[in-house]
């Protein structure tokens, strides 16, 4: 692949403001949608707590922000909020912590990653390439993708909601080949801005369609929801253009709950969000190891893992004050790198930026909301696709020829793809499981296992440990074109 912009260019503003635009799109649906679903909690009496869409997406930028500038500008990726975080979110709103429980159990989470990059810092990360070689490395990043896929499809197939229609797949397929289209037969500029292009004809599909449906009496064929726009317009005021976020900070000392969080309620929330975030640790390596290898480089050794967890813990405090959501690196985003082969940091920083600005306009948060799901789900076909193939890519080198190899990948794929999910003990509130290890971790220990146990417990000498060296080798020869060629 040819990288059209590489990590240090900088693009002209002009262009700068229609990437970040792009990656923005990209992230936004699903970051807007961790709140709307912590808003459905309830407690034992039944009572929710709101959590403001728009606040999110400013934690969501701001923590992005924070993630750049302890990976030294290294690392092209945006944080959004983690839906992996929802079981623990469920489990503090229902026994009553409200907003406090959830800002300390994302403090928590966050500072795991902080004390293992301290550990890093001060052991090294070369037992990262040897516990988890390519032949790990690429399925688990070909599952990341996978396990995603569902979203996309369902997206498609009942626009988010629960009747399945051809009509919203028929509208998914056209977002996903206008992308398709833009990509492989647009200009140089539209090459890099495929996701703007494609969404954008999706958009404009399903709101002919719903005038249609409107005015013809059809609901098969309404498939925007114009509620969003409503409320923020109906009745207009000087909200219904510009409204500062409820900042979950904020509205957690409205609360004046903080007094109800004793030590008990500590060790309940920590021992809650503590171990989904050692969980999530491999899923960061899977993450960082995936996007060094679509730009090219082994960002384990530069910025440095230690730095990376840092960005991404810090990040996920800062943006979990504002926002109320845990952040996590984006496959969406990635995926965006990989397709468009605009890998600059500044693309990212000023997407994070926007974020935070956009999140005080009223109109932009509506029309994003606005924007259907089965559009959604037809650019997710590409972005998830390129997660998996990037994952594959890596086992490009790997001899499956091998029986030892083809176990370990077997392993992680049946695991992973069969959803395999280790789960302990009994939730109190929930019903649910105390602590699940998710199929796509759960992969991932089965396969370190089966890889140690082929090789006799032990890493043979004679064999690549390092994961990326064949893939920074190969990606070593990509051949960056020159920004002002654009111009």
């Amino acid at each position: 692949m040819k990288l059209m912009c590489d990590v240090e260019d900088r693009p002209e503003l002009s262009q700068t403001m229609i990437f970040a635009f792009q990656q923005m799109i990209a992230i936004m649906a699903a970051t807007l949608l961790v709140p709307m679903l912590m808003s459905s909690f309830a407690n034992a009496a039944g009572e929710t707590i709101a959590f403001d869409p728009a606040a999110a997406l400013f934690g969501a930028g701001i923590g992005s922000l924070v993630y750049i500038f302890f990976t030294e500008k290294k690392s092209p990726v945006f944080l959004g909020n983690s839906f992996t975080f929802l079981g623990a979110y469920a489990a503090v709103l229902g026994q009553n912590y409200g907003y406090w429980g959830v800002i300390l159990g994302i403090l928590f989470a966050g500072l795991v990653y902080v004390v293992f990059a301290l550990v890093i810092r001060a052991v090294g990360s070369a037992w990262v390439n040897k516990l988890m070689p390519a032949v790990i490395i690429g399925p688990i990043v070909a599952l990341i993708g996978l396990s995603l896929s569902g979203t996309a499809t369902s997206w498609m197939s009942t626009n988010g909601g629960d009747t399945y229609s051809l009509i919203t797949i028929a509208v998914g397929v056209i977002t996903f080949l206008a992308i398709v289209i833009a990509s492989i037969r647009g200009s140089k500029l539209i090459k890099l801005i495929p996701f703007v292009v494609g969404i954008g004809t999706g958009f404009l599909v399903s709101l002919v369609l719903t005038l249609i449906g409107d005015a013809a009496h059809i609901d098969a064929l309404k498939i925007m929801d114009f509620t969003f726009l409503k409320e923020a317009f109906v009745p207009f005021t000087l909200n219904s253009l510009v409204r500062v976020p409820h900042f979950t900070i904020v509205e957690a000392f409205k609360s004046n709950t903080l007094s109800s969080i004793d030590g008990s309620a500590l060790t309940n929330i920590a021992i809650t969000f503590v171990p989904i975030a050692v969980v999530e640790l491999a899923q960061h390596i899977a993450d960082h190891k995936n996007l060094g290898s679509i730009i090219g480089r082994d960002l384990i050794t530069d910025p440095g893992l230690d730095k990376t967890l840092l960005g991404d813990g810090i990040g996920s405090i800062v943006g979990g004050i504002f926002g109320g959501a845990a952040n996590t690196t984006y496959g969406e985003s990635i995926g965006c790198v990989a397709i468009t082969g605009n890998a600059s940091i500044v693309t990212i920083a000023a997407a994070g930026l926007g974020c935070m600005i956009l999140s005080f306009f009223t109109p932009f948060v509506a029309f994003i909301n606005t924007i259907p799901k089965c559009v959604m789900g037809g650019a997710c076909v590409a972005l998830y696709g390129f997660i998996a193939v990037s994952g594959l890519q890596m086992l490009k080198k790997v001899d499956l020829g091998n029986n030892k190899n083809l176990f370990v990948v077997s392993s992680i794929f049946v695991t992973g793809i069969g959803g395999m999910t280790l789960n302990f003990g009994t939730n109190p509130t929930t019903g649910g499981a105390f602590l699940t290890i998710t199929s796509l971790a759960t992969a991932l220990i089965f396969g370190i296992l089966t890889n140690l146990v082929v090789n006799g417990w032990r890493l043979r000498p004679d064999e690549d440990t390092d994961g990326l060296t064949s893939v920074v080798k190969h990606m070593s020869e990509v051949e960056v074109e020159d920004t002002n060629a654009m111009q």
